[in-house]
């Protein structure tokens, strides 16, 4: 199956090499392939990977994407598949673009598979990424809804890539807790070798704070397996009114019933309610939430997608300065999205004194050739007044390996 795939991806390269040219490169991933011997020389390199082990890193938020095409089951809803709603559709044409599989007619499903094995395998041996499966949208009662969802990614899918390429590739299933089978299912995921659970409360319809959770909740503690919970405003995805559902407080449940939760992102985006009724920002209760006693050893934060253009530096400063949350920072890239080249600029970031400026031309070189091993030396680069993500923020493998014999 390997050699297919990367027989598909070097077609799609070819293609999205010829057509390049035609737009700006700061617009279109031009996919360049092999990383040339002056980047992997460079400097800025070399300090990332000083003291870094590449069998503790595993990159623990990864999207799978595709069209369906390939046996994976994947679905695009509406949102996504329809020029009538323009922004989503365009989300999408980048996200293509950005997992260098949007010149593969018939074949888009393994051409974004073969990219992505092919950056893993510029990575030191033990370095992984953690891919995520995707739910449906559901109702109240539990009932799917894909006329509400962006898009699917079956949990077949995600188990079957990593089960075949082992050496470079876990996986994250994705349930509803509000499915009549979702005990079942969970305990039959974790049993395939799951290393995590992912929801999206925006896009999915759950609301971490029900107790219609708790069942749910119970197998996760019981077996030591973490949930990944994206918190703050959703921009890619939408499912239905269901915002307030990503406020960092309602994990207090899961916690109080000894689940290990991640807040993707750090919550970096958007506003929730406090428990005064106040609004404020979705990082400051992610904040106070790790700082409450019910949080030690159970809350994590993953700095996926910190340095996208729509953050403040302000919360990338905070990040760096608060060295005593550190070991509960973990690394993720979000990708596709640092090969989605308008989101994120070295040279703003070095403007704004997070970057050294002498790194930035490496870095825009390297995220054309390589998005995965772009966005992790950028953020061991990144610095204010001294602070720099330790170490321990990029030994990611601990928080999702547990002795479940």
């Amino acid at each position: 199956m390997r050699r297919r795939l990367l027989g598909l991806f070097i077609g799609g390269t070819a293609l999205a090499a010829a057509g390049a040219s035609l737009a700006r490169p700061v617009v279109v991933n031009p996919c360049r392939a092999a990383i040339p011997v002056r980047l992997l020389d460079s400097p800025w390199l070399k300090q990332a990977w000083a003291g870094i082990d590449p069998a503790g890193l595993w990159d623990c938020h990864v999207h799978l994407a595709g069209l369906g095409d390939g046996g994976s089951g994947i679905e695009i809803g509406p949102q996504l598949s329809s020029p009538l709603q323009p922004v989503h559709y365009a989300q999408r044409l980048f996200y293509m673009n950005a997992g260098c599989a949007h010149d593969a007619p018939g074949a888009v499903d393994a051409a974004y598979v073969a990219r992505l094995l092919n950056l893993c395998d510029a990575m030191p041996a033990g370095f992984k990424v953690m891919l995520f499966a995707f739910e449906r949208f559901h109702d109240t009662a539990g009932h799917a809804h894909p006329e509400h969802s962006a898009f699917y990614v079956p949990n077949a899918w995600a188990a079957r890539l990593a089960r075949e390429f082992p050496a470079r590739f876990e996986w994250v299933a994705s349930l509803h807790p509000y499915h009549t089978s979702t005990v079942d299912d969970l305990k039959q995921a974790i049993s395939a070798g799951a290393r995590a659970v992912k929801w999206l409360p925006a896009a999915q319809g759950m609301d971490p704070a029900s107790p219609r959770c708790d069942a749910f909740y119970r197998v996760l503690a019981e077996s030591g397996t973490p949930l990944i919970v994206h918190c703050g405003e959703e921009k890619a995805v939408k499912g239905s009114d269901t915002q307030a559902y990503g406020n960092p407080l309602r994990l207090r449940r899961a916690l109080d019933l000894g689940v290990r939760v991640v807040v993707a992102h750090c919550a970096t985006m958007g506003t929730d309610i406090d428990d005064d009724g106040r609004v404020r920002s979705s990082f400051d209760l992610f904040l106070k939430a790790m700082a409450e006693p019910r949080a030690v050893d159970r809350l994590y934060g993953d700095i996926s997608a910190i340095a996208l253009r729509n953050r403040q530096p302000a919360v990338i400063r905070s990040l760096l300065e608060r060295e005593d949350l550190h070991p509960r920072l973990l690394h993720g890239s979000d990708y596709p999205l640092p090969g989605v080249l308008p989101l994120i600029s070295p040279a703003t970031l070095a403007r704004a004194g997070l970057l050294p400026k002498a790194a930035v031309a490496d870095l825009d070189a390297l995220r054309e050739h390589n998005p995965l091993l772009f966005d992790f030396v950028l953020k061991r680069l990144l610095s204010w007044q001294g602070h720099s993500f330790s170490p321990a923020v990029f030994d990611t493998r601990r928080i999702f390996t547990v002795d479940r014999s």
